[in-house]
């Protein structure tokens, strides 16, 4: 089979590239709107990590309206899924609400009690364990918006250290990454196999469920064990975090709104649809509402689309080079191509290949799992961890290479886990 590229997938390829150079870039333009405030607008935005997939999208769709027609253009946009940039738009806006918010503190507060820690160390360790295991039930977009949003509310400011707050990034990517792997429907990159390889709830928690587990647990403990006296030094947690102040019905329509959205994330015509009821229901018990992410939603589903939009066109070098590659190899290879490519896309582009053995199976979509946190677009739902925390960070930017460093211990962790046991 002839795996020739056309013009077109040549100068999409291109695109790719440069967006991911921009990725790393960003803090360098936010540094440029600081020294140029006439034209800041546009170097924050060019700053906005969640707008560059989205902008060098753009530029594709542009070369192919004038390369080709505005309706090739329009016919290449009509062809891409976009489910999963609305429905990460939809789940993280409900999971960020403060009903949500305030029943998830409650609950990793209540399993905080259970560590034999002081306070403030056993939520932190509870917030990095517990927090991402819970993106295998409710998926992981939601536990990746939910985790960020109890981080930042009590662990990052300002005047934290840099390092103990990329640590922390790092380990709530890997751990969100690997957390989702104990049912088959919850990590994307999972998803885009499961029915397809008879991959059931059984054959998840065998291969693997435990050593997710165990890997986010010992990720969640070593960094509290680095940071133990940053975290000796903050106030203990105050019995109110546990206290669900928020009427019990209020909380319940909030939990069966997500729980829906969450059963119907597949078929956008109805999560939007919940969604839109949901914003009704907000707006009549305002009360007991905060602002709901809007903005920083609508952000990370334009980063996704972009996504989608330049990674539709890499097919013609990404599964040539998966099918070429051994078991070993194969693992690798998927936890090194995560980190300049979605994982979720990986998996399913690794699942058109014909003849892979059951081994190379698990390689592929173990090391898919394994490379999620290294980069923004490893994984689908690290856009939105970026979006809630980048603003703890100087600059407000998260620095990509210092990302990359603090996450190369917590994905040898991994590595060990889904390898070596």
């Amino acid at each position: 089979m002839s795996w020739a590229p056309t013009a077109a997938q040549l100068v999409a390829t291109g695109l790719f590239g440069l967006a991911v150079l921009h990725t790393f870039a960003t803090k360098a333009f936010e540094r440029i709107a600081h020294l140029q405030p006439r034209h800041a607008g546009l170097w924050h935005l060019l700053g906005e990590v969640e707008a560059v997939f989205g902008f060098w999208a753009a530029l594709l769709l542009l070369f192919l309206a004038l390369q080709f027609s505005t309706a090739e253009s329009v016919a290449y946009l009509q062809t891409r899924n976009f489910t999963e940039p609305a429905f990460i738009f939809v789940i993280m806006v409900i999971a960020a609400s403060r009903p949500v918010l305030d029943l998830a503190g409650s609950l990793l507060h209540w399993a905080s009690r259970l560590i034999p820690l002081p306070s403030s160390a056993a939520y932190y360790v509870s917030l990095l364990s517990v927090g991402p295991l819970l993106g295998s039930f409710i998926t992981e977009p939601a536990a990746m918006t939910v985790t960020a949003l109890l981080l930042r509310e009590r662990y990052f400011s300002r005047q934290a250290p840099d390092g103990f707050k990329y640590a922390t990034l790092a380990v709530l990517l890997v751990n969100v990454s690997i957390g989702g792997t104990l049912t088959p429907y919850a990590a994307p990159p999972v998803l885009m196999v499961a029915e397809r390889w008879g991959w059931d709830l059984a054959f998840m928690l065998q291969h693997f469920g435990w050593r997710s587990a165990l890997a986010v647990a010992v990720n969640a403990v070593v960094v509290s064990v680095l940071y133990r006296h940053h975290l000796a030094q903050l106030p203990a947690v105050s019995a109110a975090v546990g206290r669900l102040e928020i009427p019990w019905p209020v909380v319940a329509v909030h939990v069966l709104f997500l729980a829906a959205v969450v059963a119907t994330g597949h078929h956008p015509v109805v999560f939007i649809g919940l969604f839109l009821l949901f914003l009704g229901f907000t707006e009549a018990y305002k009360r007991h509402q905060g602002r709901l992410i809007l903005r920083e939603g609508l952000m990370v589903g334009l980063f996704l689309a972009g996504l989608v939009v330049l990674g539709g066109m890499q097919e013609w070098w990404l599964r040539p080079l998966l099918s070429g590659m051994d078991e070993a190899m194969l693992y690798y290879g998927a936890t090194a191509l995560t980190a300049i490519t979605d994982n979720a896309a990986l998996t399913y582009l690794g699942s058109l290949v014909d003849g892979l053995s059951d081994e190379a199976k698990y390689a592929l979509v173990s090391g898919a799992v394994t490379g999620g946190g290294l980069t923004v677009i490893a994984n689908a739902p690290n856009p939105a961890g970026f979006a809630i925390l980048k603003g703890s960070f100087d600059d407000g930017a998260i620095s990509p290479l210092w990302l990359a460093i603090a996450a190369t211990p917590p994905t040898i962790v991994a590595i060990a886990a889904f390898r070596l046991l």
